[in-house]
């Protein structure tokens, strides 16, 4: 559905029909193995932890990577042990006065034809530079453990939403990211920041470097009808809207969740790579809520939360960030969404409607701390090792314990067996290892 066609429909989605009410208090879990701590000061490098993917090895899945990206500082790579195995800077600004590369999101696809072998990517959102870098995965590398990521980037890749260098500057630039494979094309869905709008890009071979062009583009709504008759718009600095990040497609269905943060979780058709007509699945539980700006209080958007009209949902707390998705047998599973609001995830089926199963949380535990103010996250089903026979559930951390006291501004990942959290659910979730390959998903 084009741009314009989805802007209209803005105030059309009136009374959209969330997820069911559910009691249940969020379970909770603790997870096996941390990465290190960075810092967001000049003397971590400006690191600041936000999205994580995994790298399945085709031979041994026990040596498979992960790799996270930390903004200003570039992204790290780490074994299952935690332990980083490689760190890629961002790029350096092009020019005096011009902006330096920021990692924001970053997702996997293989087997992706570049100057005629099948390579794996890993494939980054740059903020900073309105740009998707591409790396090349070398599985010998891993297994030689020598740093496996190298830059294939094209050199004259375009900005993904600005229309010149200039505008790149005002940096409503590329944001979240997720990425998929169709048959033998690649593309990636990419969120602006600051923006409601997604773009689809294809994946396309510029003499043995990555590079795209664009497929697709929506605009998800920024003002929205309320029961009562009233328009409500989320809260947001003066001039902007509200932005999309954690975003996961499923791979079988061809259906793209993108979490608009402070309105919900959105599941859109991708039909022939194009969008389909959206769907608000669920709301955060502030959907609705009136709201003042005040440039004088630390967080600028105060919610009048004493005359909150009971609109919004109840399952997630703004922001609606990480989303990824646990794929079992026939069409069932999961989606989790990161409610980074009261430091939980919630979980949907995969099916249907998509209902609200339960939420659940990451606490302090003899390994490792726990998670608050999670931002991005993915979760593997196939086995990965000894350490994660059942499957693995990796998740950003936005408060981690430093290893020095008096470091603050500290971030991490988070890695916890899925069975572990399948298991703590009064009816436990399905723990399905054979069902679904993401090395072979198209």
């Amino acid at each position: 559905m084009s741009a314009s066609a989805l802007t209209a429909l803005a105030t059309t989605l009136i009374m959209v029909t969330g997820a069911p009410a559910h009691s249940q208090v969020p379970v909770s879990v603790t997870a096996d193995v941390e990465t290190p701590a960075v810092h967001d000061d000049d003397a971590g490098g400006n690191a600041d932890a936000d999205d994580p993917a995994v790298w399945i090895d085709p031979k041994d899945s026990g040596r498979s990577i992960v790799i996270g990206t930390l903004k200003e500082a570039g992204l790290d790579v780490y074994g299952l042990d935690g332990k980083r195995l490689q760190h890629i800077s961002a790029p350096e600004a092009p020019g005096e006065g011009a902006s330096a590369g920021r990692f924001n999101n970053v997702d996997v696809i293989y087997g992706f034809e570049l100057d005629g072998k099948a390579t794996d990517l890993a494939l980054v959102s740059d903020r900073g530079r309105d740009r998707i870098r591409a790396y090349a995965i070398d599985p010998a590398a891993v297994a030689a453990g020598k740093p496996p990521l190298k830059d294939v980037t094209a050199p004259n890749v375009k900005p993904v939403f600005a229309s010149s260098e200039a505008e790149v500057e005002e940096q409503r630039t590329a944001y979240g990211l997720t990425a998929f494979s169709d048959d033998d094309d690649a593309y990636v869905v990419v969120s602006r920041r600051n923006e409601s709008r997604l773009r689809l890009l294809e994946l396309k071979d510029r003499d043995g470097k990555v590079g795209y062009e664009k497929e697709d583009t929506v605009d998800l709504p920024g003002t929205f009808a309320l029961p009562d008759g009233t328009q409500w718009t989320p809260c947001a600095d003066p001039g902007e809207f509200p932005q999309v990040e954690g975003m996961a497609v499923d791979k079988e269905e061809g259906v793209l969740y993108a979490g608009q943060e402070a309105v919900g979780l959105w599941r859109i058709e991708l039909d022939d790579e194009e969008f389909e007509k959206p769907e608000l699945v669920d709301r955060v539980r502030e959907y609705g809520t009136p709201w003042t700006y005040d440039e004088n209080a630390d967080e600028e958007c105060v919610l009048d939360t004493d005359n909150d009209p009971g609109f919004g949902g109840k399952h997630v707390s703004a922001d609606a960030e990480g989303v990824t998705i646990y794929h079992a047998e026939d069409g069932t599973g999961y989606v989790l969404v990161s409610s980074q609001g009261d430091d939980t995830f919630a979980v949907y089926e995969r099916e249907g409607d998509n209902a609200y199963l339960g939420s659940f949380s990451i606490k302090d535990g003899p390994a490792t701390d726990g998670v608050q103010h999670s931002d991005g996250s993915t979760v593997v089903n196939v086995p990965l090792g000894d350490a994660f026979p059942k499957g693995l559930l990796i998740t950003h951390d936005g408060e981690a314990t430093p290893a020095d006291p008096d470091r603050e501004d500290s971030t991490n990942f988070k890695f916890t067996r899925w069975d572990a959290v399948a298991g703590a659910f009064p009816q436990p979730l399905a723990v399905d290892t054979e069902a679904f390959d993401p090395r072979k998903a198209d």
